[in-house]
């Protein structure tokens, strides 16, 4: 596998708050470097239900589509793709825009391939549910995954994702937790997946949860669990 980045996703208690975990940056998916607008990722586990916080620096919200499984990807977004198997030839996609409208499909990558892959963008997630915040250059989403969805039966503790930003402008901007390091940018490279592991952290102090990865604190946004 090549060198992808891991995780050790915590488990939340009742009070705990995933804005206090510490903070993953996205990188520039082509390259790794930082992005011009920083994004800030949390992730962590409540009960059986994938939280995901992503707290950006934004320079204009660029956001009109208002239906559920719009193209989103085409102006300003938040992206999660999740495959609960390895190799990752069968994952899922979820989209949030700043107005809060959510895209969500089902993905088979008999090749691990763009040019072979089917999107199912009919498949909904029951429970998916987000909620955003916008203030001024910045803007926030916090995305609640089922995962007993995606799953069908007994939830894995080891997953393949990768999480996303695309920043619609002048000059369009792509970030990724785990860059796939494609030009013209791609997300759609399986092989690049990160690896979570889930429920880890349940013994340790809210300091220590969440620490698998470099960190950079950016609390932009207000919105709770």
């Amino acid at each position: 596998m090549a060198d992808v980045p891991e995780y050790r996703v915590p488990s939340l208690g009742v009070t705990d708050r995933l804005v206090e975990l510490p903070a993953v940056p996205l990188r520039d998916a082509r390259d790794g470097r930082p992005p011009r607008l920083s994004t800030a990722l949390r992730v962590g586990l409540r009960g059986s239900t994938l939280c995901v916080r992503f707290d950006g620096r934004d320079d204009g919200v660029v956001a009109t589509y208002l239906n559920r499984d719009d193209p989103l990807w085409e102006e300003d977004v938040f992206e999660v793709f999740l495959a609960p198997e390895e190799p990752p030839h069968r994952y899922y996609e979820f989209e949030v825009n700043p107005l809060g409208t959510l895209f969500d499909a089902r993905v088979e990558s008999p090749e691990l391939s763009r040019r072979t892959m089917r999107v199912d963008s009919d498949w909904d997630c029951a429970g998916l549910s987000a909620g955003v915040s916008r203030r001024e250059r910045r803007w926030s989403a916090m995305l609640r995954i089922p995962l007993p969805e995606l799953a069908g039966g007994r939830i894995p503790v080891r997953w393949r994702a990768n999480f996303h930003r695309i920043d619609r402008g002048a000059l369009d901007e792509y970030s990724a937790w785990s860059p796939t390091y494609a030009d013209p940018p791609d997300f759609h490279v399986p092989e690049r997946f990160g690896i979570l592991h889930l429920g880890s952290g349940l013994q340790k102090s809210k300091s220590e949860r969440g620490r698998a990865l470099p960190t950079t604190d950016l609390r932009l946004g207000l919105l709770e669990t």
